[in-house]
Formats: structure tokens, C-alpha cells, sequence
């Protein structure tokens, strides 16, 4: 079945050219891989707002009402209650079960239940969607403003039995969603991406849980849903103006301060701050990410030099993810890339682009590359021997001496192994020298990213304030 709703034809101009090139149908299809849902119920939107400016409209169309009910525990955001004998609409903002959602649908029967999950991502919350096809009543509205970074772009979805969102696109202006939040929003639901907003979203949840915890030393605190705790204090309105001080954009809520959390934890401290807790001293993060996206490969790359996990490698070709992993693991940091490549020509580009994003983070996360101890180590792995000398100077010089009689170690190919380490070398800064013998093509491989590995946990190692070098840069 096809989406009820009405969008342009993908046409041609006389020069050949399509004049809608993005069609919001691959957008839809995208959105119903990640919501778990048939692609014939996801009817994509500006966001929040305009899915439920949508509701409103069908209710002034058919002559409802809007009130605000009261209805534990479904912390209730408005509803349409019908006139004139015809159903209009209830609309919560609810992450509780699908079970009290369902039962909810059932009660207003038949008005519609629209469920507000815009933040059910930081939540542990079981989506609605997943009653949707039990309910030819039920609504669920996802954004993708904060969990997948797309807070000025206002694109979201409307999830529903296809007759109900039928129902929802005879109100919806034509042309209802530009294509440039089209393109952004495909972009940022790519599956390169996946990995890291994951990351992200467990990262805002760790420092939402830890500010709350240290603000509940002083006040009554809850921690609240999405990147926000809501706090307390005696005097709300002066610790309004003093987190002002410290560059924190909290406000108001009642008696209550929403206070906003970011991914940043020196940000956060900030915040802390304000409260007259003192957080513990950090060096600045030793953070890098790379984004790469060309015709032939789409990566995101984080590395974290001072943490030693997570450590998450997705390119689709299984051997070089266990090198990837062998490096991480062994060099003692965390590493999250994930590439969606053109597997289906050869894995030349996949590897290829995945080492140069991986050399882009690192010589990010390396910065001025102050107080690190520069140089490398050597490495034995059963009959094979890898030599490997690092110098993370600043200046890319690849040396590789070692040659492999398999042409393949599943689809990785090892006439390759050379050419990422040149990458690698070239993309961080780094003079790279490496000589690997042995009988076993399996061992030899292993053993040269092993040493890497191990190499670049001596190189990053912090021993001290100074940059390593007699000309006091690299």
C-alpha cells in the first residue's frame, strides 16, 4: 500500500532533469525503519507542531471543541472532545506503556488519541507505535529535533493506521514538508549515523542522571525527560540569575527550574557551579569526530583518547571491523564508526575512507597533542612479528615493509593493509613505520594492527603539561 498522502509527482523537465529529486516517500521509508513501523503508517512532518496543527485543523474542520482534561496518569497536554456528534480528538503527552495507551484509546473511542513522544528516546519508555495497528483511533507523533540533532530543521512524524492519516492529509497544505528538511533529515537518519546518536543520546542520559544526582544533595530534583532536569531551590528566581553568570540559559517553570543538559560535561559543570558545587577537575576532553560523505562511502567517526569505551565499528566488511576494534582495544580508546559504503564495486572504498576518518578524529581528538608521550612499540603474534615505530609529530610519513600471499581474508582484502596505514598516516600527522613478517597472512594482519594499536596507547599517553617537542609545537 502507498502513503495516503498526496505528494508531486517525480517528474522531468524538458532538460532532463527531476524537479522534485528528493521524494519525502524515502523519507517516510527511512522513518518507518527506525520507529519499527510499516511504512504505510508514517506520514512525515514538520515536527511536532505541525502534527498537531494538523489535529486542530481536522477538529475546527468538523466542529470540535478544545479543552483540558484531567487524566491521570497520562500528564495531559490538551483535547479535542467532539461536537455536534462527531469525534474530534485527545492529545497527550504520555511515555508511559503501550498498555495505558492502549487502554486511553479504547476510553475515547471513537475520538482520536494523539500521543505526543517527541523525547521518548531518552526515556526507557516502550513507543506507542508498536499498539498503533490495534487502534484505528490511535496517533503517535515523533521528532527528530533533539534526538537526532535536528532542533532547527522541525521534522517529525505522524504514525497511524492508513486510513487515519488519510485523514490527516486531506488538511495538510500541499508541498507540506520543503525539500531541504527532506535532505537534512535522510541525512541525519543515514545508517552511518546510527552509532553515534545513540552515543549521543546515552551520553546526554549519563549527565542528566549525574547533575541530578549532585543537585540532590541540595534540593528536590526531577530528572525529568529528554535534556532536562527540573530542580527546586529556595530561591528560584536568584539562582536564575546567577546560573545567568556562569553562561547557563536555564528559565522559569512555576517554583521550578528547567535546567538544560548538555553533552558537554565541562558544560554541565558549569552548571554545577552555579549551585556552589564544585566539580571535580578535568582536563580538557580529547575528543575527535570525523564526517565523511562522498559518492562512494557515508562515515561518522568519534574517538575518545582518556575513555576506554564504547568501542562500536560498523563498515559491512567483518574482518577490517575486528582490525578496527584490534586498534581501539589495543591503543585503549573509544571508537564508534559506522560506513555505508558501495560493498556491492569492491571494499577498496569502504577501507580506504574508514582509515582517513579514523586519522581525521584522532588527529582531532590529539589537538596541540600537549603532554603526550609521542612514540611507539613492537609486537610478536604466534610465528608473526610486527614492528611498528610511531612518531605522532605532526608530519605524515607512511612506511610499510611486509607482503601477503592471500588475496583475501574474507572480503577484506590485504594488498590493503599498507594503504590504510598510509591513510591513517597521512590523515593524522603521523610518521607510521611498519614491518611485518610471519607465515600466516591471518596472524601477520593481526599482529600489524595489534602493534598499531599498542604503538598509539604509548604515543597518546599523558605524562605531563609539556608539548614534546625541543621546538615547543607539533
Amino acid at each position: 500500500m502507498t502513503l495516503p498522502a498526496p505528494y508531486p509527482p517525480l517528474a522531468s523537465g524538458g532538460d532532463g532533469l527531476d524537479r522534485y529529486p528528493t521524494d519525502p516517500r524515502a523519507l517516510a521509508a527511512r522513518m518507518a525503519a527506525i520507529y519499527g513501523a510499516p511504512v504505510d503508517q508514517v506520514l512525515p512532518v514538520r515536527g511536532l507542531t505541525h502534527g498537531l496543527e494538523l489535529v486542530w485543523r481536522l477538529a475546527a474542520r468538523d466542529g470540535g471543541a478544545v479543552e483540558a482534561p484531567k487524566a491521570e496518569p497520562y500528564d495531559s497536554l490538551a483535547a479535542i472532545y467532539p461536537t455536534k456528534g462527531e469525534a474530534a480528538a485527545v492529545v497527550v503527552r504520555a511515555l508511559g506503556s503501550p498498555e495505558a495507551v492502549a487502554e486511553m484509546a479504547a476510553r475515547v473511542f471513537p475520538a482520536l488519541l494523539v500521543v505526543d513522544e517527541g523525547l521518548i528516546e531518552f526515556s526507557d519508555s516502550v513507543s506507542a507505535v508498536t499498539v498503533v495497528a490495534d487502534h484505528p483511533n490511535l496517533v503517535v507523533l515523533r521528532s527528530l529535533s533533539l534526538a537526532y540533532g535536528l532542533a532547527g530543521a522541525r521534522v517529525g512524524a505522524a504514525v497511524a493506521r492508513p486510513e487515519v492519516l488519510a485523514r490527516l492529509a486531506s488538511v495538510r497544505e500541499p508541498y507540506a514538508l520543503p525539500e531541504p528538511l527532506v535532505r537534512l533529515a535522510m541525512q541525519a537518519l543515514d545508517p552511518s549515523r546510527m552509532i553515534e546518536t545513540g552515543e549521543r543520546i546515552a551520553s546526554v542520559r549519563r549527565e542528566r542522571e549525574r547533575i541530578a544526582r549532585e543537585l540532590g544533595r541540595q534540593m528536590t530534583v526531577e530528572p525529568g525527560v529528554g535534556p532536562i532536569v527540573m530542580a527546586r531551590p529556595e530561591n528560584a528566581a536568584a539562582m536564575l540569575a546567577a546560573l545567568r553568570t556562569y553562561g547557563v540559559d536555564a528559565d522559569l517553570s512555576g517554583d521550578r527550574l528547567r535546567l538544560p543538559i548538555s553533552i558537554r560535561p565541562e558544560v554541565n559543570d558549569r552548571l554545577l557551579a552555579a549551585f556552589g558545587l564544585t566539580p571535580a577537575k578535568r582536563r580538557p576532553a580529547r575528543v575527535g569526530q570525523a564526517v565523511r560523505d562522498t559518492k562512494e562511502t557515508r562515515i561518522v567517526c568519534a574517538v575518545d583518547l582518556d575513555a576506554a569505551g564504547p568501542i562500536r565499528i560498523e563498515t559491512g566488511v567483518g574482518f577490517f571491523d575486528h582490525m578496527l576494534e584490534q586498534i581501539a582495544a589495543h591503543g585503549g580508546f573509544s571508537l564508534r564508526l559506522q560506513c555505508e559504503g558501495d560493498l556491492h564495486t569492491d571494499p577498496h572504498h569502504t577501507i580506504e575512507d574508514s582509515a582517513i576518518a579514523l586519522g581525521q578524529a584522532l588527529k582531532q581528538a590529539l589537538g596541540e597533542r600537549r603532554g603526550i608521550a609521542r612514540y611507539g612499540f613492537v609486537l610478536a603474534m604466534d610465528e608473526a612479528e610486527a614492528h611498528v615505530a610511531l612518531d605522532l609529530s605532526g608530519r605524515p610519513y607512511p612506511v610499510f615493509e611486509g607482503r601477503f600471499e592471500t588475496p583475501y581474508i574474507g572480503e577484506y582484502r590485504t594488498d590493503l593493509t599498507a594503504h590504510v596505514f598510509r591513510s591513517l598516516a597521512e590523515a593524522m600527522g603521523a610518521a607510521v613505520h611498519i614491518k611485518v613478517t610471519g607465515q600466516d597472512d591471518h596472524h601477520k594482519t593481526e599482529a600489524a594492527y595489534k602493534g598499531f594499536g599498542r604503538a598509539l596507547r604509548q604515543a597518546i599517553r599523558i605524562e605531563g603539561d609539556a608539548v614534546p617537542s625541543t621546538k615547543g609545537v607539533l
